[in-house]
């Protein structure tokens, strides 16, 4: 198992506890989304896994190993534009590797390869300000992967495109990490996003968080986004997920009020 959360417990100094003996795990080569309503605690899951946050009881292991810092086996991903606009997508894209100090020869084998997966062979001496909504994520998908991290986590990256464009960028997304074998974690509130995406859906709730219903995927990795979404299966699929999301909301809402 590459990533696993073991009876966590955590939260903040007077608040009510966000998780309470969690248990989580992610196989290598799998992608696993986390759906659940906004503020639940699905981004407190991304910070564990990337050892920003440390738990208050339990173990996060990676690859076998005991995290007891930051994960720099890991690539993350956002849903803001964290890109220099001083710097061109090729500086961009490098800057992890410079940062961990890579030889120059290895950091230029490392950035060709990246800028032909995604697509940005033709923009990397264009700066930020020069791309498209699309080629920003591009330039960030590329900057999370270009040191090999076995893991990337997701923190709803395309929440802010439009329909049309994240739907590209699915698909896009898909075709990269399924390439790399990349292992996936992804946290977002689009029920679409989540079944059209994952191999297996975790829908969260309550307060402390917990696994309302495990939902495994059945269109395997090979899959063509604009089929599944004409089928019956992914329409009785996405019906039975928001009714799990509507039980999440309401207990959310339970939880505050009380």
């Amino acid at each position: 198992m590459l990533l696993e959360l073991q009876r966590i417990d955590f939260g903040f100094h007077q608040e009510a506890p966000i998780l309470q003996g969690f248990d989580m795990q992610v196989a290598a080569g799998e992608f696993v989304a986390l759906l659940g309503p906004s503020g639940c605690g699905k981004s407190t899951l991304l910070n564990l896994a990337a050892g920003l946050l440390l738990p208050l009881a339990g173990a996060v292991r990676f690859n076998g190993a005991y995290l007891h810092g930051i994960n720099r086996n890991v690539g993350y991903m956002t849903q803001g534009d964290t890109l220099l606009p001083w710097n061109t997508v090729a500086k961009n894209i490098l800057l992890p590797l410079e940062l961990r100090g890579t030889p120059l020869q290895e950091r230029m084998d490392s950035l060709e390869r990246a800028l032909k997966l995604v697509n940005l062979t033709q923009a990397r001496d264009k700066y930020p300000s020069e791309l498209s909504g699309g080629m920003k994520r591009r330039a960030l998908l590329a900057r999370s992967l270009i040191y090999g991290p076995p893991m990337l986590l997701m923190d709803e990256p395309f929440g802010a495109l439009d329909a049309q464009l994240r739907e590209t960028m699915h698909q896009e997304l898909l075709t990269t990490v399924n390439r790399l074998q990349e292992s996936v974690l992804f946290v977002t509130h689009d029920i679409s996003e989540s079944i059209l995406l994952a191999d297996r859906v975790l829908v969260l709730g309550g307060r402390p968080l917990r696994v309302l219903e495990e939902t495994r995927i059945p269109w395997g990795k090979e899959r063509r986004l604009d089929e599944i979404r004409k089928t019956g299966e992914y329409a009785a699929l996405e019906s039975h997920v928001r009714e799990l999301l509507r039980i999440a909301d309401a207990e959310q809402h339970a939880a505050a009020r009380a």
